[in-house]
């Protein structure tokens, strides 16, 4: 029996109030929003059926949804780890050594980019520029940013969000206080 997808009340408020910033038979602008919060809610990543439900709320076909989820690689369209480590692999961040810290860290977590550690807690994504080109080699866990990064760096990082154990989101960001 799978659970049902919805939104408890708190949440259901947040996204019709945003919503409700855009003019009728323009939904689909309030999509990007609407997503984050559904992955942060939904153990975070996008099934078919949260993004069924997020196209019901937005009176939007449910491709709609999916063309956008499928386009950009800050949702998840199968399960992931707590953390998210999203290193850099574009020009700034690749000549300072992108390529050795993604090397390392699959070494470390013993999983490759795209692969989730068996105890749930790290995934490895390999993305395009994170926009921090001056602090390269550079990585992004949640809504956090660790540029400069050396191996010694990435092993306290590493343990960090080992030690601390609850899921990194780009809505660690307050949404509820910044709507």
């Amino acid at each position: 029996m799978s659970k049902e997808i919805k939104f408890n009340e708190e949440t259901l408020a947040l996204v019709n109030k945003i919503i409700r910033r855009y003019p009728e038979g323009k939904q689909k602008s309030a999509l990007l929003p609407v997503l984050h919060i559904a992955q942060a809610e939904f153990d975070g990543w996008l099934s078919p059926e949260t993004m069924d439900y997020v196209a019901y709320l937005l009176k939007l076909k449910p491709i709609e949804v999916y063309e956008v989820a499928s386009f950009y690689s800050m949702y998840n369209l199968k399960p992931v780890g707590k953390c998210i480590l999203e290193v850099c692999r574009t020009s700034s961040c690749w000549s300072r050594g992108s390529e050795d810290i993604i090397k390392y860290l699959e070494k470390k977590l013993g999983i490759k980019v795209g692969e989730t550690s068996k105890d749930g807690m790290f995934t490895i994504k390999s993305v395009e520029c994170l926009g921090s080109c001056g602090g390269a080699p550079m990585l992004q866990c949640g809504a956090s940013f660790h540029e400069n990064l050396t191996l010694d760096k990435v092993d306290n990082i590493v343990e960090n969000y080992r030690t601390e154990g609850k899921r990194k989101s780009y809505t660690d960001l307050d949404y509820k206080n910044t709507l």
